[in-house]
């Protein structure tokens, strides 16, 4: 599954169902993809440089869109095998209902009769009815959500968050490193290991893996989210988590998505 942010979790729905939650993407693929053709465009990464835009008619614009279209399959084909094969194959039992969502991808739709390319970074699909998955921490309670009408969701492109999002980065969280003398030392950083483990003990939680950067005090409180986004969604089951698997702080994913 990777490591960051990426995670197998069980949860419980308050009808005691047992759901397994996924979070991870294609691997690498998806970012490769985007920076070959980035860089066959002539267009250079980062945050503040001008956007590469290529005609989706032309070439490398097909071959880009099947590109991405390849990865987010890619991404797809490899949560399924985690959570429908892996997981409910070391759980056993039948499968009820499933939810997939992408995010950090882009779709063709149609809105107020215009065609766009809507481009959803950290961002899912939420069309009428259309639900989707929305975690929290690991030590917070996740959402399965549906997509209303109103104003505000067409204003929004019918779009909806997929996590709880960050209050403090990595590197707040778990500390820099700096040089004493011919060593590279890592200061504290704002979250401690025993305040990590305590909040998920609290929970109920079994922790395999993780690291501080990962901590629940990173991140905001997911009701707190879904409570910005009244009018646009609806919370159809809130999942009480009760296991967390995580790359842990030894481990160095070369495949970074």
């Amino acid at each position: 599954m990777g490591g960051g942010n990426h995670y197998v979790d069980l949860f419980a729905d308050k009808q005691e169902r047992v759901w397994v939650g996924v979070h991870f993407g294609s691997r690498g693929l998806g970012h490769k993809t985007a920076t070959h053709f980035l860089k066959a465009a002539g267009g250079k990464d980062g945050m503040d440089v001008p956007p590469t835009v290529v005609d989706e008619k032309s070439e490398i614009g097909r071959d880009y869109l099947t590109g991405m279209h390849l990865a987010g399959r890619y991404a797809y084909a490899g949560r399924e095998a985690v959570a429908r094969h892996i997981v409910r194959g070391i759980l056993g039992g039948q499968i009820l209902e499933e939810v997939h969502n992408h995010h950090n991808f882009a779709w063709r739709e149609k809105h107020n009769g215009d065609e766009y390319w809507v481009v959803r970074k950290g961002a899912t699909p939420a069309f009428p009815g259309q639900k989707g998955f929305v975690g929290g921490s690991m030590g917070d309670d996740a959402v399965i959500i549906e997509g209303v009408d109103s104003p505000a969701s067409r204003e929004a492109l019918f779009s909806t968050v997929h996590g709880a999002g960050r209050i403090m980065s990595r590197t707040a969280a778990k500390g820099r490193f700096v040089k004493v003398g011919n060593k590279r030392i890592r200061q504290d950083g704002l979250v401690r290991h025993d305040e990590m483990m305590k909040w998920v003990a609290d929970k109920g939680v079994v922790l395999r893996g993780g690291d501080l950067d990962e901590a629940p005090q990173a991140y905001r409180r997911l009701p707190d989210v879904l409570a910005a986004h009244e009018g646009t969604i609806r919370i159809l089951h809130t999942l009480r988590p009760l296991g967390v698997a995580m790359a842990g702080c030894d481990i160095v994913d070369p495949y970074k998505d």
